[in-house]
């Protein structure tokens, strides 16, 4: 049985953003609120210098759930059967209608923070929809137009489609929906409807640089394996942009970075 990682090549990374773009585009995730993200594919970044210095670099760490070996968020889910388990693939998954909303996996994961704004972070792995009486997607319910008169507003164009979001991409899988429900928590799944189908993650097969690669971490005849086996790497220990220490194994997160972003690009 395969065991599911990720290596992401910091000097081939542009920044660009097309993983999250198509993160959102394929999961259906909604638009940032009240400090909850909601972006499966995320990114940490940072500027030094001043433009009058002429001196002003740009870094960009690309993030997602870490699917770590030692997952704390299964360890403290407190029903039973899980609603946040480890697959035989090694994937963190996680099961909609087993989910109570407890938030128990947010608040001990060291990837995710309930309120990104009051934690002073850029992004949270685990995102968790409040318990309402209305459907999630909520963005499409606001009425006011960009460009009054001209624009069409969110709820315009839900209607017209019909269903929200407006450009759903519906598919099915055994333990989570293309739109989860409110009341329950959601985070990356490495897209796994795509993978029983033979395809790659999204986020991988978007990236024009190439810079992502997935794979099988105990094949060490696979590209990710010969990747990390041929160059140093480093990993995450939170969602602040600490990295692991020498010796240092955390929750074995399964995300790897090579290298370092070009800052000067």
């Amino acid at each position: 049985m395969a065991k599911y990682g990720m290596a992401i090549d910091l000097k081939k990374c542009l920044g660009c953003g097309a993983c999250a773009l198509a993160c959102k585009t394929e999961n259906n995730t909604e638009s940032e609120l009240d400090g909850r993200t909601y972006n499966w594919a995320d990114f940490l970044a940072s500027t030094e210098g001043t433009f009058a210095a002429g001196d002003v670099k740009h870094t960009v760490r690309p993030v997602l759930c870490n699917h770590c070996t030692n997952a704390i968020c299964v360890q403290v889910c407190p029903v039973t059967p899980k609603a946040m388990f480890k697959t035989e693939d090694g994937i963190t998954m996680h099961n909609d209608e087993r989910c109570i909303g407890c938030q128990l996996c947010i608040r001990n994961c060291p990837y995710s923070s309930k309120d990104i704004n009051q934690d002073g972070v850029q992004y949270s792995v685990i995102s968790f929809n409040p318990r309402s009486s209305q459907e999630t997607q909520t963005f499409y319910d606001d009425d006011s137009a960009v460009i009054p008169g001209c624009t069409s507003t969110p709820k315009e164009t839900a209607v017209i489609a019909g269903i929200k979001p407006p450009d759903k991409n519906d598919y099915t899988d055994a333990d989570y929906t293309a739109v989860r429900p409110s009341g329950v928590t959601e985070k990356c799944i490495f897209c796994r409807h795509r993978l029983l189908e033979g395809k790659e993650p999204y986020c991988v097969n978007s990236c024009p640089s190439g810079a992502r690669v997935f794979g099988d971490l105990d094949d060490p005849q696979s590209e990710i394996s010969q990747i990390l086996a041929a160059n140093g790497h480093s990993r995450l220990a939170d969602n602040t942009g600490k990295l692991l220490g020498a010796g240092e194994t955390g929750t074995d997160p399964n995300v790897f970075y090579i290298g370092d972003f070009n800052r000067n690009s």
